[in-house]
């Protein structure tokens, strides 16, 4: 097969993956629904299996598969993180996780795998708010640390401090002073929490996922009455303000890309692959005994980019371009 062609079929691939194997079978379960419709519920399945032709069949039997063979993958690799959280807790380390990047890129979906199986005594998940009058008078960081771990405990941050590196700035929430202060501080606020003995493990991640696939999940979140919710100020003017983002994001690595406190950027259009590589950077954090040696550890260099390596990437699209595209 030739590379353009193998390359062509991977895209397809990833494409069916990001429509998501739930909204597959709903097409096709669609195409039968007025003739279901008045049909009493106990009986609904068996009249749904009768008129649906084999083509939507295969469709829908191919999607729950898909769900299915993705939830097991996951399996081994949420076991391993219960081992990680013994660990911790049996040596007393705290572990602090970010979930950064752009809106609708999967960071949620993404913590959801991460903590399903997790002892929930010993972690929690904190997703602030704006901060209230008294909170805008303080330190931007304070309210964070606030809630950083006790001895033990995993602390993921669906979104962090770093509102103050890409959001506020791009949506006029903070003064270009705040902005400027807190770029040129945030090193130091990291180093000074994690220099207590290598008890606090501080794990970056910023999310990134491309300005199609972001629109077709805004498509959806605008469709879905389950959904809607999700829809913020900040997603309805993400796609006009891409290139702002984009320019952030940008100076983020350059600025808080440390050997210390590296970032690694995760590509998400395909969220499955984006959980699985999560979970793996996740444990690659930690040295915990039992790991499973049959277990595949090494992250997919095309789903986990180290800060480092998207930087130089941004750059070479700004040579060539006038302007980084990610």
């Amino acid at each position: 097969m030739k590379k353009t062609d193998e390359f062509e079929n991977r895209r397809r691939d990833a494409d069916d993956r990001a429509n998501g194997s739930t909204a597959q079978f709903r097409d096709a379960l669609k195409k039968v629904e007025a003739d279901v419709t008045c049909v009493a519920p106990d009986k609904r399945l068996d009249k749904v299996l009768k008129i649906l032709k084999k083509k939507d069949k295969k469709e829908i039997v191919k999607a729950v598969l898909e769900k299915f063979y993705n939830s097991e993958e996951l399996k081994p690799y949420q076991a391993e993180l219960i081992k990680m959280q013994r660990h911790l807790e049996r040596t007393g380390k705290k572990m602090v996780i970010l979930f950064d990047g752009r809106d609708a890129s999967g960071k949620g979906g993404t913590i959801r795998r991460v903590t399903r199986y997790m002892n929930e005594k010993r972690y929690h998940v904190v997703a602030l708010g704006k901060p209230n009058e008294n909170q805008k008078t303080e330190l931007h960081i304070k309210r964070y640390i606030e809630h950083f771990p006790y001895a033990g405990e995993v602390v993921l941050f669906d979104r962090s401090w770093y509102n103050r590196a890409l959001v506020e700035p791009v949506m006029g929430f903070c003064t270009r002073k705040q902005y400027n202060r807190f770029m040129k501080k945030v090193n130091t606020y990291e180093q000074n929490f994690l220099e207590d003995e290598g008890k606090t493990l501080l794990l970056k991640l910023y999310f990134s996922v491309s300005k199609e696939e972001q629109a077709r999940r805004f498509d959806r979140r605008k469709n879905d009455p389950l959904r809607q919710w999700k829809l913020s100020e900040v997603d309805l003017q993400a796609q006009s303000l891409w290139d702002e983002f984009t320019a952030k994001k940008f100076m983020l690595l350059k600025k808080t890309h440390t050997k210390k406190s590296p970032w690694y950027v995760i590509r998400s259009d395909d969220k499955h692959l984006a959980r699985r590589e999560t979970m793996k950077v996740i444990l690659n954090r930690v040295r915990y005994r039992g790991r499973n040696r049959k277990l595949d550890f090494t992250p997919d260099p095309n789903i986990v980019i180290p800060g480092d390596r998207e930087l130089k990437h941004m750059k070479a699209q700004r040579k060539k371009y006038g302007k980084s595209l990610v």
